[in-house]
């Protein structure tokens, strides 16, 4: 399976790569699993070959926020799993921390899973309660 992907860059910590990048699954996983040993990313992801459905996913330590695309203008929060210890948790978006309600805080693995998902399916709405913004 193929993925069109950007990351928050290795060589630059802190700072969003805006090239995509074109790779197998595996390439994606790897860049992930050296952001999460640095203890905070953020990525894009979406199925190779079409623009949308697009995930994003931020983290820090061990909370994670997912956000979906399904096109250029609508945009959904996925609903939390009860994880977050806090009302609001900072996780990075590109460039910067944004705070969130707790009410949309995942685990990092739980939402690196989902993102493992949505890639294989293709069907962001399977895998679980979205709140439009």
């Amino acid at each position: 399976m193929r993925v069109t992907w950007t990351a928050t860059a290795l060589e630059s910590p802190g700072r969003h790569s805006a090239v995509e990048r074109d790779s197998d699954v595996g390439g994606l996983a790897d860049h992930f699993n050296e952001l999460r040993s640095r203890g905070q990313g953020y990525l894009e992801v979406r199925r190779s070959g079409s623009e949308f459905p697009r995930l994003t996913l931020g983290f820090q330590g061990d909370q994670a926020v997912i956000h979906l695309f399904d096109d250029a203008e609508t945009s959904s929060l996925l609903v939390g799993d009860g994880t977050a210890a806090a009302a609001v948790v900072d996780v990075p978006v590109m460039d910067d921390l944004a705070a969130f309600s707790g009410d949309f805080v995942l685990t990092v693995t739980h939402a690196w899973t989902l993102v493992g998902n949505f890639i294989q399916t293709g069907v962001p709405g399977e895998l679980g309660e979205w709140c439009e913004l």
